[in-house]
């Protein structure tokens, strides 16, 4: 790591930044181990967690975990093959975007790739479930895709499908029927591949996107999560000879993710409910849709259910408590913690507001108040990336040590989130992100409104198209905010397309613009042709290995505000890509953001 700031961290071991997660379980098929992505030890790698006993009952009789070797680098999923004798690992080299997966057996033996595209990234949708076959996506360094069937055992290979922007989501099991997602952002579309049939688009001329899919067993219907003629994301159903039917709607929710059991008889839904998660068992056979009981923590990450449907195991976290396993019994509801780090004490608990953007349309997002504070206080804006994700009241360790600093801190969903359904989501495409760019000055005013921000100790920051809108909103803003952090955030929308990977640009048309035809519109959105406006001092932050976002968009910042005297300090991860993945890394950063914001804001105006 390359660290300009001089900043050294003071955090100390037993708080938020240092709180180990587990991510991304996956049942053994016999259900009597788990496994998951954990940082227990530093850096994210495959754990392997021993069960025992009646889910609904206690943590007697559990082993003790075991880490599995994949190597120096992070790993982000895992998933265990329908035998139980192998696992399947997404590895990501460099922490950036050219991931690859390896297979291993779950005592660390015989550990090799099974899809390393030289400078491209793979990425794996599910075993099949007829021996060793692992159905994986690949992507070449020109941007080509295709989804692959490999054998897991003796490695061998067959492309199944090709086409610009493809991803595998699902096979039948005697993979005679593929389904696949094709697409922009926004505007993904599912297609059955049958033999001789073709690519039979599925919900075709219906507005909006399918994201997520999966077959019955015997691939003749498809379970779609869909916003496509709607607004709200939903569970639709598309027989081979039929026509769409709604199997689960909610007008106040939109659905998250859904798991489906290996025989096809249970799904389960997890929904998005003004940002917390909430639980549903259907079943298939009589479309009978349930309650679950509240998962033990805010938000629900990840879900898989056991091949008989007996079980479901997920991934949940909340502000003061980090990403654990839980393993729920569909049958009684019950449920159990089997792996994680305990609780934390919640310096600031999270709060909705809610109010009205200055065209009228009503946003949202969550406060943590700085305890002890009196008055208007210091204040950080936090921006989401995406633009289509969420700020929800999950795990986040800044917004706990910013707070405990004396700053407050506003997670806003601005237009362009995700959660809110689909007019929402669109309503910053293309020239509307004008609109976008305004709504964070928005959110400062409420706050001023509200009397909890003082006006002149506001900051705005951001990771990603959160960091691009931090820097568009210094600019267009500059009287507003006292200060700025850009985290991996763009600059130039050229400089982004000419240098992020090719398959990241093409997804990116639909959202921010064509960079040939809408040249002008990218040029005018773009921060860095703006910046004889910038006046508030600022902290640039990147991963080198970044290639989604490549470094030379802080190049460019760190350059261009230097060059207009405007204070411009540096944090940069010689070992991170787009996301820091590593412990130590993460406590840097927050200790960093920390120290330079209370030394930007704590003063008096």
């Amino acid at each position: 790591m390359t660290e300009i700031l001089g900043v050294r961290p003071r955090i100390a071991a037993d708080t938020s930044p240092c709180a180990w997660t587990c991510k991304t379980p996956a049942l053994a098929p016999d259900a009597r181990a788990v496994a998951y992505i954990s940082d227990r030890d530093g850096s994210p790698r495959v754990w392997i967690q021993p069960l025992a006993g009646d889910p609904s009952g206690g943590l007697a009789g559990d082993g003790e975990a075991w880490p599995v070797d994949t190597g120096p680098e992070p790993a982000a999923d895992v998933s265990w093959s329908p035998t139980g004798g192998r696992l399947a690992v997404l590895v990501i080299p460099g922490g950036g975007e050219h991931a690859q997966i390896w297979t291993v057996r779950p005592d660390g033996g015989d550990l090799r790739p099974l899809a390393a595209p030289e400078g491209g990234s793979a990425s794996f949708a599910r075993w099949t479930g007829r021996g060793e076959t692992l159905l994986v996506g690949e992507v070449s360094a020109t941007g080509g895709s295709e989804a692959v069937l490999v054998d897991a055992v003796s490695g061998r290979r067959e492309v199944v499908a090709a086409g610009p922007l493809l991803v595998p989501a699902a096979i039948s099991r005697d993979h005679r029927r593929l389904l696949v997602r094709c697409g922009p952002r926004g505007a993904r579309q599912m297609y059955v591949v049958s033999p001789g049939g073709g690519m039979r688009p599925l919900l075709e001329g219906l507005p909006g996107s399918t994201d997520h899919g999966t077959l019955s067993p015997d691939g003749t219907t498809a379970y779609l999560l869909t916003d496509a003629g709607r607004d709200r994301a939903a569970l639709l159903a598309v027989r081979e000879d039929g026509e769409p039917v709604v199997l689960a709607e909610r007008r106040d929710a939109e659905l998250d993710q859904f798991a489906m059991s290996a025989d096809g008889r249970r799904i389960v839904l997890v929904w998005n409910d003004g940002g917390r998660s909430t639980l549903e068992s259907l079943d298939t056979e009589t479309g009978a849709v349930r309650p679950l009981p509240a998962p033990p923590a805010e938000v629900v990450t990840s879900v898989r259910v056991s091949r008989d449907g007996s079980l479901a195991v997920v991934a949940a976290e909340g502000p003061a408590r980090p990403s654990h396993v839980v393993l729920c019994d569909l049958t009684t509801g019950g449920h159990r913690e089997v792996a994680g780090a305990a609780r934390l004490p919640a310096v600031a608990e999270p709060e909705l507001l809610t109010f009205r953007a200055r065209d009228g349309l009503e946003l949202s997002g969550w406060l943590y108040r700085a305890p002890g504070v009196e008055g208007p206080a210091p204040f950080a804006i936090h921006l989401h990336g995406g633009p289509e994700a969420q700020a929800r009241p999950e795990f986040t360790p800044l917004f706990q040590s910013l707070p405990a600093a004396g700053i407050g801190v506003f997670a806003p969903n601005v237009r362009g989130s995700s959660g809110f359904g689909r007019r929402f989501r669109g309503a910053d495409d293309l020239a509307l992100r004008f609109h976008a760019i305004d709504d964070v000055a928005d959110c400062a005013a409420e706050l001023v409104r509200l009397g909890l921000a003082d006006p002149g100790r506001i900051a705005c920051m951001g990771r990603s198209y959160g960091g691009y809108l931090t820097l568009a909103a210094l600019v267009t803003h500059p009287r507003i905010f006292r200060a700025g952090v850009d985290v991996c955030g763009m600059a130039d929308f050229a400089t982004f397309y000419a240098r992020t990977e090719p398959w990241i640009a093409a997804a990116a048309v639909s959202e921010y613009g064509h960079p040939v035809a809408d040249r002008e519109l990218l040029r005018a959105l773009s921060p860095l042709h703006s910046f004889d406006r910038l006046t508030a001092p600022l902290l640039v932050v990147h991963g080198a290995r970044d290639t989604n976002v490549p470094a030379y968009e802080a190049e460019q910042v760190i350059q261009a505000a230097r060059a207009r005297g405007v204070p411009c300090d540096q944090l940069l991860f010689e070992d991170e890509g787009h996301e820091i993945r590593r412990t130590a890394n993460r406590v840097t950063y927050v200790e960093a953001v920390v120290d330079w914001l209370g030394r930007h804001l704590l003063a008096p105006a």
